[in-house]
């Protein structure tokens, strides 16, 4: 280990350090501007010259290797001149548009430019006259800031081994870019983000603005739009590696069920998907479902929570996806949980309310009994009326009964014999119940509920079928497989129409319809409809199914202060306290109808809430899977932007109709690798070494002389 001295001070130096690496990693600014501690050094900049005593000119410290002895100065006479000269020729050549630069207060060139006290007066000012392009995805190239520092190219051909960026050249300009010029969709680019993430300036930048705060969430955007902030690269890097045990145990850090999700999760994740930019989103959901079905070892086990009894005692109402999650993690915990659950079975909506062609039921009854197999005692056939009452007995009681009563809308006719609401008729379904639809159904809705009813309709022998909503096709609320699935089943589809009245004397006859030829809300959220003239019609039907929304089954005598649309009044996002002290509620009963990740996100945070509330640390994390251990050299894949989306396997609509038997299994074993494989690794980037200026040195200096002292 050499010793050295800087400045006067002596200093250790690591075995092969430069003098740069010496000084920074003893405190010592030395200016410097192409120097990244994740690559090789160039010396491109000219800005780091230091003087050595026994030398008789300035020499770069980026590649002057520290010696035995050797004594450094980093502000001679000589050495300040060179490097106000270097800067000064990158000044020149730069644009003077600090304050309204997308990369103003962070770039490094400008902290430079503060610490050395330079500016391009001396010299002749030079406009390179390159235009931005925008025309990638993801990432902007502004070559009019590029300093040629070189960072960007280092960082896609050692860091990453990619190979996309170069230099170029144009008439007297040299500037960084593809081959060819070529986008970066066709150069072989990644995506990956380190050229933008290493850049000082904003030549490479992200096309998002973003804050330091919103960096992590911006960049990351499938962890940050789940609602339960699952660790979407990193299992997506176990189940490319085959560790589906281990891509299991990421997932079962955040929610309990990940082959539940696996089959019907509404995918937010995929909605916000950067790979969506370049051609279509990784496809998340499909990854999970594999890796549950497909582990080996439950891993996730042997690692989970367990933590000493508390002597509390809690009792979750409502053994849907909210109450179970609160109820595994609350006994995780320590507190002894009892759950009680109003109907024979767990799994509320997911056992009553999504048909078995999309969720098995051996599924959800495998999924839902992790919370028994965690010390949950449950109660089924135990329906609560007085939940304040519970109270007598236990120290904590929450509500999580979601919202599974059916909505009529106020129309002519909708009380005749032939109509039904949603929720009556898919818990028939589920049960194996007759449910006395006829041959000709109509279904009023256009979410993902409405297909339900729709398309077990068809299952059950209905000859036609028909959905209709409010909403413009381009803008249902069901998910696009979901409609494309249902009319591939036979299933017709009317979007933008008003639902006039139900027709018929004794029974249902038909309903008529409108067309739509406006549809807004006012500020009030009131929807202002204006139909096209003219345009009535009724479609023939004996059955019509009300699908329009569901709404909580609580009463004002259940003691509770009650909120819009009948839902328990909590102080939505920041708490579950309801009215009543020691009793909270989560889930679908506070917010209303949402979706089954909702639920588990919101049945999360109630339990922490309530441990919080019992004496506990409200901390309900947990890492049940190895960190894996990221390559950050992810190497070139010719044709990687282009590579498309892995499709499901699906029954064809002629079988499927014939049952209730799985529609999608999924993608295939022989594509799921490649699949994964089309991630862009966005949290690689953040593993590249963050940016230091000078002031941080200035005050990591301070603090080692004053502990030293």
């Amino acid at each position: 280990m050499p010793h050295i001295v800087i400045d006067g001070r002596p200093v250790n130096a690591a075995e092969k350090a430069s003098v740069l690496e010496a000084a920074l990693s003893n405190g010592i600014y030395i200016p410097h501007l192409c120097h990244h501690p994740d690559f090789e050094d160039t010396n491109d900049c000219g800005v780091c010259m230091v003087e050595i005593e026994g030398e008789d000119r300035p020499l770069p410290s980026c590649t002057l290797p520290a010696r035995e002895g050797m004594v450094v100065s980093t502000k001679g006479e000589k050495a300040d001149h060179l490097r106000k000269m270097s800067m000064e020729l990158i000044l020149a050549a730069h644009p003077e548009d600090c304050s309204t630069c997308p990369k103003y207060g962070r770039c490094e060139l400008q902290t430079l430019i503060q610490y050395i006290g330079v500016s391009a007066a001396r010299m002749r000012p030079r406009i390179k006259g390159f235009p931005a392009n925008d025309k990638n995805p993801l990432l902007v190239h502004d070559m009019n800031r590029c300093v040629l520092c070189g960072r960007c190219v280092r960082a896609c051909e050692e860091l990453r081994g990619v190979k996309a960026l170069g230099y170029n050249k144009r008439e007297a300009e040299a500037y960084v870019g593809t081959l060819h010029d070529m986008l970066l969709k066709d150069s072989g680019c990644r995506f990956c983000g380190a050229c933008a993430e290493v850049c000082p300036t904003g030549a490479i930048r992200d096309l998002l603005n973003y804050s330091p705060i919103e960096k992590r969430d911006t960049l990351i955007p499938c962890k940050a739009a789940c609602p339960a902030h699952t660790d979407v690269p990193r299992y997506l890097r176990f189940v490319k590696a085959g560790k589906y045990a281990e891509a299991a145990a990421v997932i079962h850090e955040r929610l309990p069920f990940p082959e539940i999700l696996g089959n019907i999760c509404a995918r937010p994740c995929e909605k916000k998907c950067r790979r969506r930019e370049v051609n279509e989103a990784v496809s998340i959901r499909n990854a999970k479902r594999y890796a549950a079905e497909n582990e080996c070892a439950e891993l996730w086990k042997e690692k989970s929570k367990r933590l000493p009894a508390t002597g509390k005692r809690v009792c979750v109402v409502g053994g849907g996806p909210a109450g179970l999650t609160a109820a595994f993690y609350l006994a995780k915990q320590g507190h002894a949980v009892v759950l009680k659950e109003a109907r024979p079975k767990l799994g509320g909506q997911l056992q009553y309310g999504i048909p078995s062609y999309r969720l098995p039921r051996e599924v959800v009854d495998r999924e839902a009994a992790y919370a028994q197999e965690f010390g949950v005692e449950v109660e089924l056939g135990a329906r609560v009326e007085r939940p304040v009452e519970l109270l007598a007995n236990f120290d904590a009681v929450l509500l999580a009964i979601g919202t599974g009563e059916g909505l009529r809308l106020p129309i002519p006719g909708n009380e005749l014999p032939g109509t039904m609401l949603n929720s009556e008729f898919l818990r028939a379904v589920s049960e194996g119940a007759p449910t006395g639809i006829g041959r000709r159904v109509v279904v009023l809705g256009g979410g993902n509920v409405a297909f339900d009813c729709a398309r077990s309709a068809r299952r059950l022998g209905a000859e036609e079928v028909h959905l209709a909503c409010l909403e413009a096709r381009d803008n249902m609320l069901a998910d696009i497989e979901e409609i494309e699935q249902a009319e591939e089943e036979g299933v017709r589809v009317h979007s933008g129409r008003t639902f006039e009245r139900i027709v018929g004397e004794a029974v249902v006859a038909g309903m008529a319809f409108c067309k739509v030829k406006s549809f807004s809300f006012d500020e009030n959220r009131r929807a202002i409809i204006e139909k096209e003239p003219g345009s009535e019609y009724v479609v023939e039907a004996d059955t019509v199914i009300f699908a329009v929304g569901q709404r909580t089954a609580i009463s004002e005598e259940a003691g509770l202060r009650l909120g819009r649309a009948n839902s328990i009044s909590v102080d939505l996002g920041k708490s579950a306290r309801t009215s009543a002290d020691g009793v909270f509620a989560c889930g679908d009963a506070t917010y209303g109808t949402k979706t089954v990740i909702d639920a588990v996100a919101s049945g999360r945070a109630a339990a922490s809430e309530i441990d919080l509330f019992l004496g506990g640390s409200g901390d309900i994390g947990e890492t049940l899977a190895p960190l894996d251990v990221k390559v950050p050299f992810i190497g070139r894949i010719e044709g990687f932007a282009a590579r498309p989306r892995a499709g499901e396997t699906l029954t064809p609509a002629g079988e499927r109709i014939r049952g209730f038997g799985l529609v999608s299994c999924g993608i295939d074993k022989s594509e799921i690798g490649a699949e994964v494989e089309r991630c862009l690794q966005c949290d690689l980037r953040f593993d590249i070494a963050g940016q230091r200026i000078w002031s941080d040195y200035t005050k990591a200096r301070s603090e080692t002389e004053s502990e030293v002292c």
